[in-house]
C-alpha cells in the first residue's frame, strides 16, 4: 500500500506567498531633473525616472542623449542607438544612476597620460594646456569644497516614454 502525503496545507501556503509576491509592486522613484545632481548619490546603481526634453543625441553613434529642462540636465547612455525622432520631445527616461568619481588618483593618471601624449606628439601644446587646466580645475574644486572627490552622475538607459501633451 502506497500513500502520498497530504500537501493541501503546503500548497495553500505556497499559493499565498505567490499571490503576495504578485501583488507587491516596486515603484521606481522619480527624481526631478533640477534635483538630479543633489539626489542621484542616493540612487547609485538603482533605477529612477527623470522627465525632461531631449536636447540632442551624440553625433558619434547616437548612443548618448542629453536630457534638459530650464534648471538642469543629465546625460543618458544606451547600448543601442536612440531614435532621432526623440530630439525636441518631452520624455520620461527610466535609467540606472551611475557615478563617475574624480579624485586625486584620477587627476594623477590624467596628468601622466597628458604628459605622455604630448611627448609622443599625440597632443599639441594647446590640447596639452587645456587638459592641464582641466586637471587643475578639478583639484581647485575639491580643495574649495573640502572633499576628496567630485561626483558626476549620469543614467544608463532602461526605457523611454513620451510625455502626453496637455489638452
Amino acid at each position: 500500500f502506497v500513500s502520498c502525503e497530504d500537501k493541501t496545507e503546503n500548497n495553500s501556503i505556497d499559493k499565498q506567498n505567490v499571490e503576495a509576491i504578485e501583488t507587491e509592486e516596486y515603484v521606481i522613484p522619480e527624481i526631478q531633473l533640477a534635483d538630479f545632481d543633489g539626489k542621484a548619490g542616493d540612487y547609485v546603481d538603482k533605477e529612477v525616472k527623470v522627465t525632461g526634453i531631449v536636447d540632442h543625441l551624440c553625433k558619434h553613434g547616437g548612443k548618448k542623449l542629453f536630457l534638459v529642462n530650464d534648471d538642469a540636465d543629465v546625460h543618458v547612455e544606451a547600448d543601442e542607438r536612440f531614435d532621432d525622432s526623440l530630439i525636441g520631445s518631452e520624455v520620461v527616461i527610466n535609467g540606472v544612476v551611475r557615478e563617475f568619481r574624480v579624485d586625486e588618483g584620477y587627476c594623477l593618471k590624467m596628468e601622466t597620460d597628458n604628459i605622455k601624449k604630448h611627448k609622443e606628439g599625440e597632443a599639441n601644446k594647446d590640447e596639452f594646456d587645456q587638459k592641464k587646466e582641466m586637471i587643475q580645475k578639478y583639484r581647485d574644486e575639491m580643495k574649495e569644497k573640502g572633499v576628496d572627490h567630485l561626483s558626476y552622475y549620469s543614467l544608463d538607459f532602461v526605457s523611454v516614454e513620451n510625455v502626453p501633451e496637455s489638452i
